[in-house]
Parts: C-alpha cells; sequence; structure tokens
C-alpha cells in the first residue's frame, strides 16, 4: 500500500544539456509534469520521493548543477497564485 501523495516540485539548475535531459526523463519516469523549463510538478509519496532523489542524486553524479525537491502541502496548493499570459503573435 502506498503512502499519502503530496505535490511535488522538482526545480533544476544545470549545465550540461545532456545531465539535464536525464534529469527531466527521470521526472518523467515518476510521472511528473513539466510545467516549466526546469521545473516538474506532480503527486508523489515519500517512498518515490526519496527513490526518485536517490535516482536524481545518481544522474547528476560529479557533473556541475543543482536540483531542489520541494513537497507542498494542500493548505499551499489551494492558496496557489499564478499569472499566465498568452501572446497571439499572428
Amino acid at each position: 500500500m502506498r503512502g499519502q501523495e503530496v505535490l511535488t516540485f522538482i526545480v533544476y539548475d544545470i549545465t550540461s544539456d545532456r545531465i539535464r535531459l536525464k534529469v527531466a526523463d527521470v521526472c518523467k519516469d515518476y510521472g511528473l509534469d513539466h510545467i516549466q523549463y526546469s521545473v516538474f510538478s506532480g503527486p508523489l509519496d515519500a517512498t518515490r520521493r526519496n527513490e526518485m532523489f536517490a535516482r536524481l542524486d545518481h544522474t547528476l553524479g560529479n557533473n556541475e548543477g543543482k536540483i531542489l525537491m520541494l513537497q507542498v502541502c494542500e493548505k499551499d496548493v489551494a492558496a496557489k497564485r499564478e499569472i499566465i499570459r498568452i501572446v497571439n503573435l499572428e
């Protein structure tokens, strides 16, 4: 049985295109959605978060970069605010 899933964000800043693409693939493997250039989010339980973090650590290896994993509670998700503007250039 899985534990409670919470919204999890992965934010990264990696200079190597090859490693950056591999990190994105790990995020996709765990079912996260690509929401910004270097940001993924989706629900994960504690076990999957730990597995994913270990895999991301292995993927980054000794390469330069930073990967941040954030868990967001339901209260914070409910308080989310965003601005989206799409400019039609036609």
